[in-house]
């Protein structure tokens, strides 16, 4: 459909209606931004039936607009490699579960056992974002020093003097059923947060030189290795 084929079409059914000419002119301005859209409509609409369909469909309605007319011929054929290009540009998702255990209560350093568990999906990200999620209420997670494990150790001295575990027995807390790590586990996990969010850039999380990934046990009632088996989900999204 051209231009003039829409105006054509706009003075007739006008003049079928009774409109004078000077209110036509009236009618045409504030018709003109849609007749010059409807004018580069088969572009675009070449380019939603290829995006729409798929296998021997997309090609098929591509045939069909070419046949009905050949002049968009070119314009078809780019709009397939548009949307080629546009399949390999959205995002992609993600997600895993795995669990962790360790040998007691403290700070413990798990980027290789992240790493190890979305090492297949990374190679198709290069740029995107990795969340990490503990589904518990008295462990959490944090981004600290990979290297001298004395900062594991004096990360956990700082939370017992944050949150002392005497606040159980002195009247401070309430909620004791647990054991004397019960709410300052609680409390401690709220302080530090249950996830992370880390950029992925080129395939890897965007770690610095000297970032690891903590896992933070806040108990010691059964054990973190004999009992509190902690699970995390990790969601990543990104573009290749």
């Amino acid at each position: 459909t051209t231009k003039q084929d829409i105006r054509h079409r706009t003075q007739t059914t006008m003049a079928k209606l009774g409109i004078c000419k000077g209110r036509r002119l009236s009618i045409l301005l504030l018709l003109a931004p849609a007749t010059i859209s409807l004018a580069f409509a088969p572009s675009t609409r070449h380019y939603f039936a290829a995006a729409q369909t798929s296998g021997t469909s997309s090609s098929s309605s591509i045939d069909r607009a070419t046949a009905t007319n050949p002049a968009t011929s070119s314009t078809a054929l780019c709009s397939s490699n548009q949307v080629d290009n546009m399949a390999k540009s959205l995002p992609q998702w993600f997600q895993h579960e795995i669990s962790i255990t360790a040998p007691s209560r403290g700070c413990h350093l798990i980027t290789s056992e992240i790493n190890k568990a979305i090492q297949s999906d990374m190679s198709n990200i290069k740029i995107g974002m990795a969340n990490l999620f503990i589904q518990h209420t008295s462990a959490s997670l944090t981004i600290n020093e990979n290297a001298d494990p004395d900062v594991r150790r004096d990360m956990e001295v700082a939370l017992n003097k944050i949150v002392p575990g005497k606040w159980t027995q002195d009247g401070t807390f309430l909620h004791t059923m647990e054991g004397e790590d019960d709410m300052p586990g609680h409390v401690k996990s709220s302080l530090m947060g249950p996830s992370l969010n880390i950029p992925i850039r080129n395939g890897r999380l965007a770690l610095g030189t000297w970032q690891g990934i903590y896992l933070n046990e806040h108990r010691n009632q059964g054990g973190w290795g004999g009992g509190h088996t902690r699970r995390i989900i990790i969601t990543l999204q990104g573009q290749s």
